[in-house]
């Protein structure tokens, strides 16, 4: 049966972020001042209210301040037996008195601790809920959880199966947004559930033998399209996102993009064998008395109630299942297999455009595609190489915990540069008589099938026009599962001239990194693989080479333990390589070939781990 799936996640947060400052008015901080646990807690019982009055039943995830608090203990045992709510314990919330005495800081991101640290803390939270509630939890959670915390924890209190492990796209540009104050960089993960590997927590595993033990959800499911170009806390299914955004009527309170979001999810089932997923996560921090975002306290409310009333509606109507986190991770365990990607073909549904990516994702990467530049691959991350990122105080990225990209046309500009210099996408150009157009410039629309365990994108043919001759060119895309490689397919389908010849250029720019500032690319080998060998060893110094018949062309990046391959379908096929310069401090690999009317020239982009 196809299921929509909602995890409905409420933390009783007895000192929410920002609300201290809010309700303190300028007095001097007091975490225990008794206005700000009142109001945290009424908050947090209407959320539970608004829920379970519309037959939705809860996670609720106990911070380590609430623990502290009889009333939220009780109230906590209360619904888990009147609702069937779930009992967890969030790593959030932790910043109250008896946190502060004893680990003198106001760091509460458990990521950043040291890691001696972060056994510590999570053996005083989780001890405190064992006394408290005299069991472990099976779900806990953060805004980010690293792959050493979330080992430990799963060592320690195997009773865990369930986590919130990141934040979509939670990089420069949220930070930015906060006006560079908001220091949570962990770009690159999953926007739905997964299986985290032991190595890396946005590396999904590919085997039992890298299974973290744990199925790892989002923190918040966000719009794909508008998130990714803009700041994503403005656009997701929490209702005060899409308040803070300030998407909605001013004068009729309403909030469409709201429930369009919600059902662009509820869509992703045709794309994953039918199942979708969504969830929300909130704190009391978000319904604060004093209002939000420019909201008063009556459309937090009121955009909270809808909310839940919609999902509630679903239920009703038999379209959406509700679980807890525990009973989720057992039922995606059921349902999904370790190398079984997640695919998002996804629209514009908020600036009016037509403007359509597909979003995969699987234990070798995670690609984005992007139908306005043509079908080119504009965000890439190497999960192969499941580089182990230690982070944290003590670690060489104490904040930075983003999985690094070869692709990312945000922070390396893409296809629209400057005007010197390029940026990283991957693409081809068709070249007649010194002419030359990139396919980054023609607009397009993709349909999604699959056929066995290949997912497969076909692109609506685009027109080029050269001076006196009209090519007419389809592109298709490949995801074989389990390939760590996705084919790229292209085929003349018309010429105004069959007789004519075009050239054909296949290629990749890359570089790496997790912000938009370079990093240094020494180190890196560029390589045409064939009957001869020829290798550039990276010094800016923007040489090139190429080889008729290359088997592969390649490079080898030592700071991420990738190496990426192009391969092409024909043996007459020129491989080459580009070596860049200080002022464009990327690599290029491609291919060129001479195509005419009705032929087809397909290349491999490949990910490996480089030892």
């Amino acid at each position: 049966m196809d299921k929509f799936v909602v995890n409905i996640i409420h933390r009783p947060e007895m000192v929410p972020e920002y609300a201290e400052k809010v309700t303190g008015h300028g007095k001097a901080e007091d975490l225990g001042r008794k206005a700000l646990l009142t109001e945290s807690l009424d908050i947090f019982k209407t959320q539970q209210r608004l829920a379970h009055e519309n037959g939705l039943k809860t996670t609720i995830q106990m911070t380590y301040a609430s623990l502290f608090n009889e009333e939220a203990v009780a109230l906590a045992k209360s619904d888990h037996e009147a609702y069937g709510d779930e009992i967890a314990l969030s790593l959030l919330g932790l910043p109250c008195k008896e946190f502060r005495e004893k680990y003198h800081t106001k760091d509460f991101c458990i990521w950043m601790f040291s890691m001696e640290d972060k056994k510590s803390i999570v053996d005083d939270v989780f001890g405190k809920f064992y006394d408290i509630f005299g069991f472990y939890p099976e779900s806990t959670g953060s805004y980010y959880m690293d792959a050493d915390l979330t080992n430990y924890i799963k060592e320690k209190y195997p009773s865990v199966k369930c986590a919130v492990a990141t934040c979509w796209e939670e990089g420069p540009k949220a930070y930015h947004t906060c006006n560079n104050s908001w220091y949570t960089l962990f770009d690159g993960g999953p926007w739905a559930p997964w299986i985290p590997s032991k190595q890396n927590t946005h590396a999904p595993a590919a085997n039992e033998e890298e299974d973290s033990g744990i199925v790892a959800i989002p923190h918040l499911s966000r719009d794909l399209l508008a998130c990714y170009d803009g700041n994503g806390s403005n656009f997701g299914t929490h209702p005060q996102n899409v308040l803070r955004g300030m998407i909605y009527d001013s004068t009729t309170w309403e909030y469409p993009y709201l429930y369009n979001l919600i059902d662009q999810y509820r869509d992703l089932e045709k794309y994953n064998n039918g199942y979708a997923y969504n969830m929300m996560f909130v704190g009391p921090g978000w319904m604060n008395k004093m209002g939000r975002w420019e909201a008063p306290y009556e459309l937090l409310e009121k955009s909270y109630s809808d909310g839940c009333a919609y999902y509630g509606k679903l239920k009703k109507e038999g379209k959406l299942v509700d679980m807890t986190m525990s009973e989720f991770a057992d039922y995606y365990r059921e349902k999904k297999s370790y190398t079984e990607p997640e695919c998002a073909l996804w629209r514009d549904i908020l600036y009016g455009s037509d403007k359509q990516v597909f979003w995969y994702c699987d234990p070798y990467m995670r690609a984005c595609v992007n139908m306005d530049q043509g079908g080119a691959i504009v965000d890439l991350r190497p999960y192969a190489a499941k580089l182990e990122w230690p982070v944290g105080i003590g670690t060489k990225h104490v904040q930075d915990a983003s999985y690094p990209f070869l692709i990312q046309e945000k922070y390396r500009a893409g296809y629209f540069t400057h005007y010197a210099g390029e940026g990283t996408v991957r693409s081809a150009k068709l070249c007649y008589n010194g002419e030359e157009v990139d396919l980054c410039l023609c607009r397009t629309k993709a349909h999604f099938s699959q056929e066995a365990d290949t997912r497969i994108l076909t692109l609506d043919p685009v027109e080029i026009e050269f001076y006196g001759l009209t090519v007419k060119l389809q592109t298709k895309i490949f995801f074989e599962e389990g390939s760590s490689g996705i084919k790229i397919e292209r085929k003349i389908l018309e010429m105004s001239n069959p007789e004519a010849k075009v050239e054909l250029n296949e290629y990749m720019v890359a570089c790496y990194g997790t912000t938009e500032y370079p990093e240094d690319m020494s180190g890196i080998t560029l390589k045409c693989e064939g009957s001869k060998e020829t290798c550039i060893s990276y010094e800016y110094r923007c040489r090139e080479a190429q080889q008729k018949g290359a088997k592969a062309v390649s490079a080898v990046i030592p700071a991420i333990k990738t190496k990426v391959s192009l391969t092409s379908s024909h043996e007459d096929a020129v491989g080459y390589i580009k070596e860049g310069y200080a002022f464009s401090p990327m690599f290029t690999l491609g291919y060129t070939k001479t195509i005419s009317d009705k032929e087809v020239f397909a290349t491999w982009l490949n990910l490996e781990k480089a030892n």
